[in-house]
C-alpha cells in the first residue's frame, strides 16, 4: 500500500494501526524529534505532501507545545498564535529571565 522512505525517523514501539469499517487503515506514528521546528512536510520523502492549511495548523500546534514546555506555569490550551511560528516560532533563548 505504501512504499518509500519516511520523511524522518519514528519510535518503532509507539506506532499503531487500526482497520476501520473494513476499508480504512489508520496509521499513527510517533516522531523521534517532536521539536517545533521539525514539522514534516510529507509522510514519505517527496510523496504524500501535507495540504498547506494542514501544514500551517501542525506548525501552530507544535509551536504552542514548545511554549508550554518552556513555560510550565502558563496555560496555553486556549491560546491562538499568529505571526512567525513556522519552524518552531521565535527563539527567546537569548533573552534574560
Amino acid at each position: 500500500l505504501l512504499q518509500g522512505t519516511l520523511f524522518d525517523s519514528t519510535i518503532t514501539d509507539e506506532g499503531t494501526w487500526t482497520l476501520e469499517d473494513r476499508k480504512l487503515i489508520r496509521i499513527v506514528l510517533m516522531k523521534t524529534n517532536r521539536n517545533a521546528g521539525n514539522c514534516w512536510t510529507s509522510l514519505l520523502e517527496n510523496e504524500y505532501a501535507a495540504d498547506p492549511w494542514v501544514q500551517d495548523q501542525m506548525q501552530r500546534k507544535l509551536t504552542l507545545e514548545r511554549f508550554q514546555r518552556e513555560n510550565p506555569g502558563f496555560d496555553f490550551s486556549g491560546a491562538e498564535i499568529s505571526g512567525n511560528y513556522s519552524k518552531g516560532g521565535p527563539d527567546f533563548s537569548s533573552l534574560e529571565k
